[in-house]
């Protein structure tokens, strides 16, 4: 083996053994050149201008640490480009889930027993039913909140939240309830129902689905008009689960509008007139709705007067005015042998103990109003 100070293979041939040598220790052969990190450049080479006294050579070989830390550089960008090229071949899709059902509605005209009172609206307001029914949105209140088994507290809020919403945009919008306006009311249903209601509003037909008055309360602005903006509202909200991924909301809510005729000019004193309509929606929340801020309205049971009993109300509501009375006749006939979708003619009347106190009536009967022909139930 080579001592400490020699080259790196041993003593040079020819040179003399003994360590006495005094130039031992500075004589360099081939093997220690090649292995010198810097190296002398040539007499010629080192003419040129700003040319170094020296120069680095390459490492032979890469140490092992930095081969391992190449390694992984290597496999970490071989792995992104390859989640990359997966997502763009094969985009990640959201498991279906449950679609909304259709809307199923009922729509019931409440016709009266006699003449349709008139005066104006304070006086009414203040001798009916509604006089203690809170103004607008004042009017839908909610009950106490509590989690269930399977919906935080703040959950439910929300849902009872876009609840009112709803009823709100449906039922309070001046824009929406003489016809200028659905989009408040579309914004808030489930994409599922968007193509119903759409379908509703433009087509509108007496098959249980496609009432327009079954999404939203709507009047025909050539004929009515709103006499006072403070509608009155009362009525309740209720929920519970339906399942553990499902949140029920259930709406009970009367609402009593202040009318009068869609004529230009000059107004009658009294020629304002009541028109109440009670609505029962049952709502349908998944999880989805609930962090979109949407609903799901599956059925919508509605009483609506005075309107005579014939009234088409299929794309709007067709309030009796003041001093205006229903037709003797009844509701349109249902023929029981006719084959097809059986179309049965619903109407009710309206209690006397519905109008103001003051209202002028022609008889009197006890009783609750109650559908004639095809109810599902009737109401208090």
């Amino acid at each position: 083996m080579a001592g400490s100070g020699g080259p790196p293979e041993g003593t040079p041939e020819g040179l003399p053994g003994g360590g006495e040598d005094e130039y031992r220790s500075v004589v360099f052969d081939e093997s220690f050149v090649r292995a010198a990190r810097l190296q002398e450049f040539s007499a010629q080479e080192r003419m040129g201008e700003h040319a170094r006294a020296v120069r680095s050579l390459p490492a032979r070989h890469l140490r092992t640490g930095s081969r391992a830390v190449l390694a992984l550089v290597v496999l970490i960008a071989l792995a992104f480009a390859a989640a990359v090229y997966i997502g763009f071949r094969h985009p990640y899709q959201a498991p279906a889930g449950r679609r909304a059902e259709a809307l199923r509605s009922t729509v019931i005209p409440l016709a009266p027993r006699g003449t349709v009172p008139g005066g104006t609206a304070a006086a009414l307001f203040a001798t009916s039913p509604a006089a203690q029914f809170r103004a607008g949105a004042s009017g839908i209140n909610f009950p106490m909140v509590r989690r269930t088994d399977n919906f935080s507290e703040s959950q439910v809020i929300t849902a009872l939240t876009t609840v009112k919403d709803y009823l709100v945009a449906s039922s309070l919008d001046p824009d929406v309830l003489t016809g200028r306006a659905v989009r408040p009311v579309e914004l808030l249903l489930d994409p599922d129902q968007v193509s119903q209601f759409a379908r509703s509003m433009s087509r509108p037909d007496d098959d249980g689905q496609h009432a327009a008055a079954g999404w939203l309360v709507r009047f025909d602005p050539a004929k009515v008009a709103l006499a006072d903006p403070g509608i009155r509202v009362q009525g309740t909200l209720a929920y519970s689960e339906e399942g553990s991924d499902t949140l029920e909301v259930v709406s009970d809510h009367t609402f009593t509008y202040a009318l009068r005729p869609a004529v230009s000019g000059p107004q009658s004193a009294g020629g304002v007139s009541l028109f109440t309509v009670r609505r029962e929606l049952h709502f349908r929340f998944d999880r989805e709705d609930l962090r979109l801020h949407r609903l799901e309205l599956r059925t919508s049971y509605v009483q609506a007067g005075p309107q005579a009993c014939s009234a088409d109300t299929t794309g709007a509501l067709r309030p009796l005015l003041a001093g205006q009375r229903a037709e003797s006749r009844g509701p349109a006939g249902t023929d029981p042998y006719a084959t097809g979708r059986p179309a049965a003619a619903l109407c009710g009347t309206l209690e006397l103990s519905a109008h103001p106190s003051r209202a002028p009536v022609s008889s009197s009967s006890p009783g609750l109003p109650a559908p004639t022909a095809g109810s599902l139930r009737s109401h208090p």
